[in-house]
């Protein structure tokens, strides 16, 4: 699809891959950056050409509803969205406990939001000639990490609803949906876990996702997880095929 001259919203966009997004698709496109930190995402925006913030809570509707507003009224149009926003806990799920708690936290951001954004915003998206959804996922999608058990099932959760929204879209529509599945990554989020140390960089992920949205490639596996795919999952591209035949 086309890179350039798009309107182009990025949550979490503040740090992270999503910052690395915004600077590898500006200054050629309009970037909106979402977060709930209104300095942060400021601080984010300053040094950069044609990206705009917007303060917001994606889990909470009433931010949404403001959000969406603010877009159409401000800008009038969005060809892409990408839902990249995220929470984790690191814990055991076995001895650490409140793991409910977390897993509500967890899914809260990363897979209802996710919904909500991309059902709010598909009107605004069907209206443009081309048009995308990118969900952002993870390796632990495919694989869970011991230490990230809950982060795990909603980001599987959200590869789940992201292969079924491509498919339901696809048949009508011009709106294509993307998936980035990256493993760990040096940033800020993945701190805790070591990804400072042994993190690829947010800047490579960002790069895939420019050339996989330019050729159309709709799941967008990066380093290890492509790596991990090939060996162990590359066969479930039939069992889906099959079963929503």
């Amino acid at each position: 699809m086309n890179i350039t001259d798009n309107t182009i919203l990025i949550t979490g966009g503040g740090s992270g891959i999503g910052l690395e997004i915004a600077k590898a698709l500006s200054p050629a496109n309009k970037i909106i950056i979402v977060g709930r930190n209104k300095e942060k995402l400021e601080a984010a925006a300053k040094d950069l050409e044609n990206v705009f913030t917007i303060q917001a809570d994606i889990t909470n509707e009433s931010d949404v509803n403001r959000l969406f507003e603010e877009v159409k009224t401000t800008f009038g149009s969005l060809n892409i969205l990408i839902n990249n926003a995220g929470n984790a806990y690191v814990y055991n799920i076995a001895n650490d406990g409140n793991a409910h708690d977390k897993a509500v936290a967890e899914f809260t951001t990363n897979y209802f939001a996710p919904i909500r954004l991309s059902e709010k915003f598909l009107p605004l998206l069907k209206e443009q000639t081309e048009a995308a959804i990118v969900n952002v996922s993870s390796i632990v999608g495919f694989v869970p990490g011991s230490h990230l058990p809950t982060y795990s099932d909603s980001k599987a959760a959200l590869h789940s609803h992201t292969r079924l929204l491509r498919y339901e879209l696809a048949k009508d529509t011009n709106v294509k949906v993307f998936e980035l599945m990256p493993p760990l990554v040096a940033t800020d989020f993945s701190a805790e876990i070591g990804g400072k140390e042994n993190g690829i960089p947010a800047s490579d992920v960002a790069n895939d996702l420019v050339k996989a949205l330019q050729e159309n490639i709709y799941e967008v596996r990066v380093g290890d997880t492509n790596l991990l795919y090939n060996n162990f999952f590359a066969a479930t591209e039939g069992a889906f095929a099959t079963f929503n035949n």
